[in-house]
């Protein structure tokens, strides 16, 4: 009987996958996420791995005599050694599509949040003050705009990009995006259009980052970029931390080269009480949150247990990385 090792962050329970897996006649073996010597004996003879956030690296690969397929859970993929999986002939699968609304959904609202100064309002209500134009004369905040009047730029174009672009459409916003794995018309299919990343950067009013972790991404986001956008620029991540140079984003932020950021995701997570960044009042923090909600989270478990069960049944990979 094939097995299939699950231990993730996200599973305490692996009732739905039980079931899934069950049905098919495999066999699963659950292990506690925090139990690491029993999840390294275990993957030596597993066909199939599911994980979350675990670091699965070229030494635990070369350990692994039967593995097929590793599964994570979750859009990301850097926590894979994706080379040494392809040359032990193991191939890595991502669940891309799981959470695309609810990270559309929370990008929206990190804009809102940030340009409408929702959480700034919110935090003077709570300390006494009440007064609409606390933003103004106690943040110097630069004036308030209707989003009908701003460019957003989105940079990457991939599924959930193009929801974010498809809520932002009806409040009117101008929207272009960088992507260079993409044809123009796609972005004018979905009322965008393609720009070169200096043009973005230097024209919009609100960048949102949606777009994987690779060589070519890490710091994208850097003291260069930050100088080129306006003064009244806000930055929102809900992609990955590491996109952005976090030290050049405090400077960014602490010396006015844009009005604000909103993030919700870190370089290192979780980020530690003594970061720079909590002191800062023009930016917004949130614990990599986006992708959460009960929906989301059944998708992602059936998906995943769904993608392991295909490969082992014989069946091409739907989400392959490392191809």
């Amino acid at each position: 009987m094939k097995k299939i090792v699950l231990s993730s962050v996200l599973v305490e329970n692996p009732d739905i996958e039980s079931a899934l897996i069950g049905e098919r006649g495999y066999e699963l073996i659950f292990i506690p996420n925090s139990d690491d010597d029993t999840f390294l004996d275990k993957i030596k003879f597993a066909d199939a791995v599911i994980t979350a956030d675990k670091q699965i690296t070229k030494e635990m690969i070369d350990t692994m005599e039967n593995c097929q397929i590793i599964v994570r859970q979750g859009i990301g993929f850097d926590s894979i050694d994706l080379k040494a999986a392809r040359q032990k002939g193991i191939v890595v699968c991502n669940i891309p599509d799981y959470c695309v609304e609810e990270v559309a959904d929370y990008t929206v609202g990190m804009i809102l949040a940030a340009t409408r100064h929702i959480t700034t309002y919110n935090q003077h209500v709570h300390e006494g003050i009440w007064d609409i134009n606390s933003v103004h004369k106690v943040s110097g905040f630069p004036p308030i705009r209707r989003l009908s009047t701003q460019t957003v730029g989105i940079v990457g174009f991939g599924r959930i990009a193009r929801l974010i672009a498809s809520r932002l459409r009806p409040f009117g916003a101008n929207l272009i995006t960088y992507d260079p794995y993409i044809d123009s018309k796609i972005a004018e299919e979905n009322g965008a259009k393609l720009v070169g990343f200096d043009e973005l950067v230097k024209t919009a009013d609100i960048m949102t980052l949606n777009l994987p972790l690779t060589e070519e991404t890490y710091h994208m986001f850097d003291k260069d970029a930050f100088e080129k956008m306006k003064e009244t620029a806000f930055v929102i991540n809900t992609g990955r931390g590491p996109l952005i140079n976090e030290k050049d984003l405090d400077y960014a932020l602490r010396n006015g080269l844009i009005a604000g950021a909103s993030i919700d995701v870190t370089e290192s997570e979780p980020l530690t009480l003594d970061s720079p960044l909590l002191e800062l009042k023009n930016l917004v923090i949130t614990p990599h949150a986006a992708f959460f909600s009960h929906d989301s989270f059944i998708e992602l478990r059936e998906k995943a247990a769904a993608e392991a069960m295909g490969v082992l049944d014989g069946e091409a990979p739907k989400n392959p990385v490392n191809l």
